[in-house]
């Protein structure tokens, strides 16, 4: 079986749409930014600037690289403020400019030092069986990476995936975006998004097993 991530390893980079109170503290603390207010744009900041950086290291091992994406993400918001309709809440509307922001830097970076993806894939022998014995993920194993503790070792050993595949798994199981939204925003084929997100999963739970079964690998 090859498991998608638990809910729970997003952490706190989505935006919940809110209370009414909250939404309508939302519009008041808009308009006064695009009146031009230094102190309420300074508050949207620290509302909102916590979240981001939480999305940001998720795609940015570094953390110098996920703070310039969060600051390049709120000069892209401020630019394009005035066409915020409010379709949807604020929140979200700057977690899809962070994201596009991290993809943007991605794109920009050199290659980075990775493991390559074959060396983590499932292996076969001449009669079409697993090379090796392939270990049952039991519910108890899934349990251990909601576990505070782990869930660094899990954001590492994304970290450690070819950045193709990292960036898929992290829009299609973190992210929660369908294959639709993440070909677009990748600018590959919805195809290709399926065998990059099949291929980065089998990697991920050969990287898991000494996380999640004690294995020595």
């Amino acid at each position: 079986m090859t498991p998608t991530l638990p809910k729970q390893l997003a952490g706190d980079g989505h935006f919940n749409l809110g209370s009414p109170c909250e939404q309508e503290a939302e519009r008041q603390l808009l308009a006064k930014v695009r009146a031009g207010d230094e102190e309420a744009s300074a508050a949207l900041v620290r509302k909102y600037g916590g979240r981001m950086l939480a999305v940001a290291r998720r795609f940015l091992p570094f953390e110098e690289d996920s703070a310039d994406a969060v600051q390049d993400a709120f000069l892209s918001a401020f630019r394009s403020l005035v066409n915020f309709e409010g379709n949807s809440s604020l929140g979200t509307w700057l977690h899809r400019i962070v994201v596009n922001s991290c993809l943007m830097k991605l794109r920009a970076q050199s290659r980075s030092r990775q493991i390559p993806i074959d060396d983590l894939l499932p292996t076969f022998d001449e009669t079409g069986h697993h090379a090796r014995p392939v270990r049952r993920w039991e519910d108890q194993a899934f349990l251990r990476l909601t576990r505070e503790e782990t869930r660094v070792q899990v954001r590492a050993c994304i970290d450690r995936l070819p950045k193709a595949y990292r960036t898929v798994l992290l829009l299609r199981d973190i992210e929660e975006l369908d294959t639709e939204e993440t070909a677009k925003q990748l600018e590959i084929t919805p195809a290709a998004v399926k065998t990059r997100l099949h291929r980065a999963r089998q990697a991920l739970r050969t990287l898991l097993e000494p996380v999640v079964l004690g294995a020595d690998l």
